[in-house]
């Protein structure tokens, strides 16, 4: 096994396709990248990104002028032309919450028509379990060969966190599973080559399938526990921010941040996978379904935080105009996959509100997309409300000064509600119930020392 011998072909130069080629190339492999996108193909053609990654750019400028990184739209002469074909195309969910294996069976599909003997095929898309012996190696097989005896087939999920993905590719820990040794060892050794991580085989192709579905879904339900206990916490008028922060002190606790909702193609997208494949053995996964059910209603929250804060000033969402800070699912990206902020958005249009979106990674035409307007962060920030969604960067350095809204709603813990709330600032949060200044307040304002604050009596 030699870097020499291997010619890879790479179906889908998405967010974990690129920079998965480029690492591929910067370590000496000759590889073609294959994408359905002519405008991403010509952009990597031309030692561009089309993709916003620190790092990445260089990878793929580097990669092209070596002649080690190409695209091409032609996936069967890809597949032809190599030796080794990685397939890394997305696996979104229907409207039914099931697997949607649209671009897997194509792109295995093209594969078919290009396998030759002795070629090895590796999944990266995150699948239900069983899908590479029921799905993919079936189609795989029209080509006349047998897999374990005429090729081989590994399954390998990514595990990278955007913004940071080069890092994570190179440093974390890669689990491997092959559908014979042959076909582990080979896999093993191609990305022991990008990586400086353990690597961890496993027995099979459906445990490594069922591992990065676990992953997922182990952090979507620690969301959601922080999410509900969130929601509680302001009924009671407890800050949840600083009590996780108290009992993740203890040495076996480790509660996540709440938040708006959850995003991304991953933890939005693969518990439901687990649903679907163990409602067809009959079992339930109450747990799991009720921790998305859980984060899918967030963004429904905070839609009914904005209604009830107007109403509490005496305006009401119609007629109002809303400030979104961020439509990107995570922080200094530009990722917009499932983000929270849709439906959210969707909520406030449907109650009358117009909606003036600022996010300095998102391009106008995708929030216009989403029904809302693009605007400079000055005027999100002068609304009847302002809600920060993402945690930016740039939001990291909001003052008191700077905002002018009535109400502002911060779903993220990157802001010290104290300091706006001694600036006389309606602060208010996910997990953080707002609690006024009174010494800010004139007397006039409360009787007996009392205010009444969300329909109840609070001292």
């Amino acid at each position: 096994m030699a870097e020499k011998n291997y010619k890879i072909a790479l179906f889908g130069l998405g967010y974990i396709g690129l920079p998965t080629a480029a690492l591929f190339a910067k370590n000496g492999f000759k590889l073609i990248g294959v994408d359905i996108n002519q405008k991403i193909v010509d952009s990597i053609n031309s030692g561009c990104s089309p993709i916003l990654e620190p790092g990445l750019a260089k990878l793929v400028k580097d990669g092209v002028t070596k002649k080690l990184l190409s695209a091409s739209t032609d996936g069967i002469e890809a597949a032809e032309e190599s030796n080794v074909m990685i397939i890394v195309v997305p696996t979104p969910i229907d409207e039914n919450n099931c697997s949607d294996l649209t671009a897997v069976i194509s792109a295995c599909e093209t594969v078919s028509h290009g396998l030759k003997r002795g070629d090895l095929v590796i999944i990266e898309s995150t699948v239900p379990p069983y899908t590479c012996e029921r799905t993919v190696i079936p189609i795989l097989e029209q080509s006349g060969l047998k897999a374990s005896v005429d090729f081989g087939v590994a399954y390998t999920p990514e595990r990278a966190l955007p913004n940071n993905t080069l890092y994570e590719m190179t440093h974390n820990a890669r689990v491997i599973g092959g559908l014979n040794e042959e076909s582990a060892e080979k896999a093993a050794f191609l990305y022991g080559k990008i990586t400086q991580g353990k690597i961890i085989t496993v027995e099979n192709l459906v445990t490594a399938e069922m591992v990065k579905l676990m992953e997922n879904t182990y952090r979507d339900t620690n969301i959601s526990l922080a999410n509900e206990l969130a929601m509680v916490c302001e009924s009671l008028g407890i800050d949840a921010i600083e009590a996780i922060k108290a009992a993740n002190f203890h040495p076996r606790v480790n509660i996540l941040s709440p938040g708006p909702g959850v995003g991304g193609h991953c933890l939005s997208v693969d518990p439901y996978f687990i649903i679907e494949m163990a409602e067809k053995q009959g079992i339930e996964a109450r747990l799991i379904k009720t921790a998305r059910d859980i984060n899918n209603h967030m963004p429904h929250h905070v839609a009914q935080m904005v209604e009830n804060s107007l109403d509490e000033i005496g305006k009401s969402t119609l007629h109002s105009n809303i400030g979104i800070l961020g439509v990107a699912y995570k922080g200094n990206t530009a990722d917009t996959r499932e983000t929270p902020a849709k439906p959210l958005i969707n909520d406030l249009i449907s109650q009358g509100a117009e909606v003036l979106v600022h996010d300095p990674y998102v391009s106008p035409e995708v929030i216009i997309n989403m029904g809302a307007k693009p605007v400079k962060i000055e005027e999100a920030l002068n609304c009847d409300c302002t809600v920060l969604i993402t945690d930016h960067d740039q939001y990291c350095d909001l003052t008191p000064a700077m905002i002018k809204s009535h109400i502002f709603i911060c779903t993220r813990p990157i802001l010290d509600p104290e300091r706006f709330k001694n600036e006389g600032i309606i602060f208010k949060g996910v997990g953080r119930p707002y609690v006024p200044n009174y010494s800010l307040l004139d007397s006039n304002d409360f009787e007996d020392k009392r205010i009444i604050l969300d329909g109840a009596e609070k001292p």
